[in-house]
This record gives structure tokens, sequence and C-alpha cells, in this order.
């Protein structure tokens, strides 16, 4: 019968605590990325005081049919009925003369701009590509802001070389918004290296405030993992997870005391099963541990982030220059 002493099992338990500091450390020089999900909302007070791009409506419009529904729509916008203001504008523009091509134009502007205040990319770019809309140039009393809403679009619709496209017409027309949606994007990616280079710019010098806070409060991924590989539940405890520190820690502790029992006994079988069991707990609490830790730092990083950024009108819907 074959038996195993102490001594053994005590060299199995610690190569599988070296097996785990090996793992861990093979991800000691990349970078801890982030995935922060920062999120804005404007305000009505503020498109309310953003005034129209477009100009009034002659003695001699408002007395057609089509205008009365246009009025209707620039109603509804006002109140940020976004349904009801895109239903008047369709009919609006189903009822406005061929020859009045630039009410047209204006009009499916109004459609364009009410889905992207609602957050529907998709329907943005489709009244865009599918209308007359495409065929705008710098004339267009709203191009700037056209191109800011296709850029955001695009962007959220994961179609990143068109959203260069207009970034890119941007900056030929319009560099110091363009800039500020480069600085937008990378703020809101969290890339931290770019943000430090940001922040060394004189016009950015907030965003160092921001990374000070952030680079205060943030926990290390690499600590947290290795904290949980030399105890299991460590690494959550560091993060201020009590419950999981200690549920991982009780789970670890029954699996790895029936791994000693079993080989005690000589019950091979059991114990080779209670190994697998207890490797699985470990190094998915290793691998949680980490997680964590990252979804932690994206919370910090939402936290700071999102109130400088609304202060300093660095979200694309703070960029445009008309409303309705």
């Amino acid at each position: 019968m074959i038996s195993f002493s102490s001594c053994n099992i005590r060299k199995g338990l610690l190569a599988l605590l070296i097996g785990s500091m090996v793992v861990t450390s093979s991800c000691h020089h990349k970078p801890e990325d982030i995935e922060p999900k920062i999120d804005y909302a404007i305000q009505d007070k503020y498109l309310l005081s953003l005034p129209t791009p477009f100009t009034a409506l002659t003695a001699e419009e408002r007395l057609e049919r089509w205008s009365e529904e246009y009025r209707i729509g620039i109603g509804f916008a006002h109140e940020l009925d976004l349904y009801q203001a895109i239903t008047a504008f369709k009919r609006s523009y189903f009822l406005v003369p061929q020859e009045k091509q630039e009410r047209k134009k204006e009009i499916k502007y109004e459609i364009l701009l009410c889905y992207y205040l609602g957050r529907k990319y998709q329907d943005v770019i489709q009244t865009f590509e599918s209308t007359e809309l495409r065929y705008t140039d710098s004339t267009f009393p709203a191009f700037h802001d056209l191109l800011v809403i296709l850029y955001d679009s695009y962007m959220k619709e994961g179609e990143d070389d068109k959203a260069q496209k207009y970034l890119s017409c941007l900056h030929n027309l319009y560099p110091e918004t363009a800039e500020k949606l480069y600085v937008s994007s990378e703020l809101s990616s969290g890339d931290i290296e770019q943000v430090q280079l940001i922040s060394e710019h004189p016009a950015y010098a907030y965003v160092q405030d921001f990374l000070a806070s952030y680079e205060r409060e943030k926990k290390s991924v690499q600590t947290a993992k290795s904290l949980n590989a030399v105890l299991p539940g460590a690494g959550y405890l560091y993060l201020g997870q009590k419950q999981s520190a200690l549920t991982a820690f009780l789970l670890n502790a029954l699996f790895i005391g029936a791994t000693y029992y079993f080989f005690a006994k000589g019950n091979i079988p059991a114990g080779v099963i209670f190994t697998s069991f207890e490797s699985g707990w470990y190094f998915g609490g290793i691998y949680g541990a980490g997680e964590e830790a990252k979804f932690y730092n994206e919370h910090i990083y939402e936290k700071y982030a999102t109130p400088m950024m609304n202060e300093n009108k660095l979200f694309p819907g703070f960029m445009i220059d008309y409303a309705f």
C-alpha cells in the first residue's frame, strides 16, 4: 500500500504555492489596464441655452402647412420629448416643397440631432447616410456640430475608420474641437500613459489633479493577486471585500484540509480529486482578486474622471454650439 508522509504533503502544497507565484509574476511587467465606462447627461437647461443655427421662418413660411409641423417638432424638442419631436419633424419633411432644399436639409438635421441626444447612434448614422445631409459642406450653418455628432456616433458604433475621417475634417476646419475630442477619447479609454502625456500640456493641467487622486486611491492588481496566492482571501481583504475574503479563505481551507486528510489516509484517488478542486478554487481566487482590483480601479477612475470631464466640457455632447 502506498502512503504519503506529511513531509511529502507539505512539499506538494508548497509546489502549488510556487506554481501560483510563477503564474502571477509572469504578468508582473504588463500594464494594469482598465476599461472605465464613463458616461454623461446633458442637462435640459444647457440645451435650452443653445441657439438654433438656422434662420427664423419667414412670414410666408409660417402660413405653410409644413412649418406648423416644424414648429410642433421644435416645441417637443425644447421639452426633450424626442420621440414626438422626431415624428413631427418627419411629417414636416414630407410636407415641405421640393424647391426648399435647404429647409429639407435643416429638418433632417433636427431629426439627426434628436436621435443623437436620445443616444440612438445607429439611427444618427442611417439618417446621415441615407439623406441629403451626406452632401453637406462647410456652408451648412450646423456643419461643425454635424461633424462632432458623426465622429461621436461612429465611435460609439465601433466604426473607428469612419470616425477618424470626420476627426480629420474637424482637425482641418476646427482644430480646437478636434484636440478636445482627442483628449476626450483618451480620457474615456482609461489609457493612463496617454492621460499622463495630456496632463503635461498647459491647457490640460487640471488633469494632473485627477491623476493624483486616482493614483492615491487605486489598488495594485499584482498585489491583490500575490496576496491571494500567499493566503487565499488576502487579496480580497486588500480590496476591502471582507465577505469575499472570508469565503475564499474558508473554501480553500476546506479543500486543503480534505486533500491532506485523503492523502494522509492513503486514499490517493480522492486526494487527487480534491487537489484538482482546490487548484480550481486557488488559481480562480488569484485571477478573481486581480479582476476585482481592476473593477475597483475602474470605479475610482470613473468617480474622478466623470466630474472633471463634465466641468471642463470634455464630452462630445458639450462641444456642439447649437440646439433647437
